[in-house]
Parts: C-alpha cells; sequence; structure tokens
C-alpha cells in the first residue's frame, strides 16, 4: 500500500509539472497583440538605443518603478546598432530598438530583423509615421528647417524657402555642417536632389542646385558646435539644421537662432522603435514599447528633450510645436536610402568648393 500510495503522488506530481509547462508556453507563445497581462512580464529588458545616457537613465527610473522590471541598456550609434543586431540574428541578445531613422528600420525589416507589433495607440499614428505592416512605429518626428541668426537677418528679410538660399545675394553667409558626416545633412542634401528625381530619374538638377549652394557657402563646419558658434558669431548667417536642436539651442543656450518651415515642404525624419526578433523577453518589450509612447512619455520627450511626437492625440504640449505647422515633403524612402550614397559622393568629389579651388 505504501509503494502504491507513493507512486500516486509521483504520477500527481509529474502531471502538475506538466501542465505548469504546457500553460507557459500557451503564454510564451502569444500573437503579438497589445493586450498582455502586466502579471506576465519577465523579470528584464534589453534595450538598445542611440538616444544617449541623459533620456535613457531617465526612463530606466520610470519604467522600473511602474513595472519592476529591470531595464538594461546599450548607449549605440544607430548603425551601430543595426550592425550588431544582424551579427546577433542567431543568438538575439536584445529585446527593443528604440531610437533610429526610419530607413534603417525598414532595412532592418527587409533583413527579417523585427518582429511585428501592433500597440495600442495605432489609431493615433497617421500612416507615414509607422511600418505598414508594424515592425516599426514611429516615437518622434523630425523636421528640417532654414536656421538663420535673427539680430543680423530679421524675420522678413529671412529665406522662406530651400530655393531662396541659392540667390546670389547670400553669398558667403552660409556656414554649413560638413555633410557627409551628419545625417541630418545627408538628409537635407539628398532631399535637395530627390526633388527632382522623383520626376526625372535623372540628379543632374539636384547636383546644379547643390552647385549654387556651394558658392554661396562660405566654411564646412567639421562638427555641429563649430557651425553653431560661426552663425551665432555672424561669421555667416544663416544654415540648414533639424528643427528640435535650433529651438533647443535658443531657449537652453541663448543663441540668437530663429528658424524657417520651408513653404514647398521639408523632409521630416520618423525616430521609431521595434521589438527585436526573438527577443529574450517579449512580454517586457511589449510593455517598454507602449512605456516610451505613453501621453505621459510624449510630453516629457517633448519639454525636455525637444522630442516632437509622432503620436495625435497628445495635448498640451510646449507652443514651438502646437503653434508650427510641418510641411512634410513626399519621399519614396526606399529610394532615397538606395540613392543617398551615391549622390553624397559625387557631392564630395564634384561639387564641394569647386568654385574656390578655380579661383585659387
Amino acid at each position: 500500500m505504501k509503494r502504491q500510495f507513493r507512486w500516486m503522488i509521483f504520477v500527481t506530481m509529474v502531471g502538475l509539472i506538466l501542465s505548469g509547462c504546457m500553460a507557459g508556453n500557451e503564454q510564451a507563445s502569444g500573437d503579438g497583440d497589445s493586450s498582455g497581462n502586466e502579471g506576465d512580464l519577465e523579470d528584464k529588458v534589453v534595450v538598445y538605443s542611440p538616444h544617449g545616457k541623459d533620456i535613457l537613465s531617465e526612463f530606466e527610473k520610470q519604467f522600473e518603478a511602474e513595472y519592476d522590471v529591470d531595464m538594461e541598456f546599450l548607449d549605440l550609434g544607430s548603425q551601430e546598432i543595426l550592425d550588431r543586431v544582424r551579427s546577433e540574428k542567431n543568438n538575439t541578445q536584445a529585446d527593443i530598438w528604440w531610437g533610429a531613422p526610419q530607413v534603417m528600420f525598414d532595412e532592418a525589416k527587409s533583413d527579417e530583423l523585427l518582429q511585428k507589433y501592433e500597440p495600442s495607440y495605432a489609431d493615433a499614428l497617421d500612416a507615414m509615421y509607422h511600418d505598414e505592416d508594424w515592425y516599426w512605429s514611429g516615437t518622434s518626428q523630425t523636421p528640417e528647417v532654414i536656421l538663420y541668426n535673427n539680430k543680423e537677418i530679421s524675420e522678413e528679410d529671412a529665406p522662406k524657402d530651400w530655393d531662396d538660399l541659392v540667390d546670389p545675394k547670400w553669398e558667403d553667409e552660409l556656414i554649413i555642417r560638413y555633410p557627409l558626416a551628419s545625417g541630418t545633412m545627408r538628409t537635407i542634401y539628398s532631399s535637395m536632389i530627390y526633388r527632382d528625381y522623383k520626376e526625372t530619374e535623372s540628379p543632374d538638377a539636384g547636383y546644379e542646385w547643390l552647385q549654387k549652394l556651394d558658392e554661396n557657402t562660405k566654411e564646412y563646419a567639421a562638427n555641429p558646435e563649430i557651425m553653431y558658434n560661426q552663425v551665432a558669431k555672424g561669421v555667416g548667417n544663416l544654415s540648414v539644421w533639424n528643427m528640435p536642436d535650433t529651438v533647443m539651442l535658443a531657449e537652453e543656450k541663448g543663441y540668437p537662432f530663429s528658424y524657417v518651415i520651408p513653404e514647398s515642404g521639408t523632409p521630416v525624419l520618423t525616430e521609431g522603435i521595434a521589438i527585436v526578433d526573438g527577443a529574450p523577453h517579449p512580454e517586457a518589450a511589449k510593455a517598454f514599447y507602449e512605456f516610451v509612447n505613453s501621453e505621459e512619455a510624449a510630453k516629457l520627450l517633448a519639454e525636455k528633450y525637444y522630442r516632437i511626437p509622432t503620436r495625435n492625440d497628445i495635448s498640451d504640449l510646449p507652443s514651438w510645436i502646437e503653434e508650427t505647422e510641418i510641411n512634410a515633403m513626399e519621399i519614396d524612402w526606399e529610394v532615397f536610402q538606395e540613392k543617398s550614397d551615391e549622390w553624397m559622393e559625387h557631392w564630395d568629389n564634384n561639387i564641394k568648393n569647386s568654385e574656390k579651388q578655380k579661383e585659387e
């Protein structure tokens, strides 16, 4: 009897263990919707991001406090993240990739590096701010603008559109961040070529425009700080840059900077977020994905870090966001990504400082 009783206990325990494993497997194989149970969260989430330690540390504290999940982050450049996620494809380490232009997420999607996920706030995102299949969605948008020294140029006299910048009256007035080293400048220059390329499939008109801009450019700055200082000092009174940085420099550092959003339209980069395919902590990843684009997080990023939300249902944002109407250029980002390196190489080899070299 004792032997039989022990056997019955053993069978019962095995049954309980197996049923627990089956339940765990069912939870782990969810369909990727945004209705995850907070009680199912793993104990940590690993985030790769280029957003810098200030933003990442702040979100680490807030996320851990709200979810009791350990957030580990790796602060890398966007290209470094893409390369790393590629190299880890067969041994995935990251759960979340937070921060990069949409073209890089599209590239990662093509390489099957991302996991599909449609967030709970999907209805608040316009089509341009998410992947059509929901392999990534946008967290912030970055419009490009014409920056000018408002002590030297009045609002009335400031250029109103891209083509105004090539007017000979602005000769030697432009200080440009060296484009090949800057994602912002590569976007702006490539956009100027793309304007005609989309109709003609020829970059020639764009090259001619950049030639005229080069003739009005006093110098190419090796880094953004040099560009900021040269424009602030009046060495040259014009530049082209992104809107959030321009506002931040004026408000926090007192630079005499104002900006114009070009009337004909401007390229708008979308900063995104995605769950990495094979994420080791999928439920915690979904929770973090939702957290960083919540209404509270969007307001924090706007007010403290000058990020413009992609969600269209966020109210009480800083006036510089709410009072600004952004006319986004229509861009085929796949073509843009394919051609940009070729276009920029041509600029570097055939246009940059070409008139100055002739004069010498």
